[in-house]
C-alpha cells in the first residue's frame, strides 16, 4: 500500500469521507488540495477531485460548509471552505454515531469522547 491509498476499506473510507471532511475543516478553513492532503494523513488515502468536489459542493448545498473565493499571493487564487454552525453540529451528530457503531461492533471498547480528546 502506498501512501495516497486508504488504511482501511474502500467501502468504509467512502461512508466516512464526508465526516473526515468536516473533521478537517473543524481545526482550520482548507482549500481543496489540503483537505485532500489532510485527509490523507488521517489515513483515509488522496481521494482524487472527481469525488472531492462534488463532495464539497453536496456539503455546501447542505449548509455545512461555506466556500469563499481567496486570491493567491503568487498564483490563481483557490475555493477556500469553512465549517458553519450547522457543519459543526452534523460532525458533532456522525462522531456520535461512529462511536455508537464502533460500540455495536465491539461492545467491550470504550468509545467515550472524554477519552479521546474531542473537541
Amino acid at each position: 500500500m502506498n501512501d495516497l491509498d486508504p488504511q482501511w476499506p474502500l467501502p468504509w473510507v467512502r461512508a466516512a469521507l464526508g465526516t473526515g471532511v468536516l473533521a478537517c475543516l473543524a481545526e482550520e478553513d482548507l482549500h481543496g488540495y489540503a483537505i485532500a492532503e489532510q485527509l490523507e494523513q488521517r489515513g483515509l488515502g488522496r481521494p482524487k477531485g472527481g469525488s472531492l468536489y462534488p463532495l464539497l459542493s453536496s456539503l455546501e448545498a447542505a449548509g455545512s460548509v461555506d466556500a469563499s473565493w481567496v486570491q493567491g499571493e503568487r498564483g490563481p487564487g483557490r475555493r477556500t471552505y469553512r465549517l458553519t454552525d450547522a457543519g459543526r453540529a452534523r460532525l458533532s451528530e456522525e462522531r456520535t454515531a461512529w462511536r455508537r457503531l464502533v460500540a455495536a461492533l465491539d461492545p467491550t471498547m470504550d468509545t467515550s469522547p472524554a477519552e479521546k480528546g474531542e473537541r
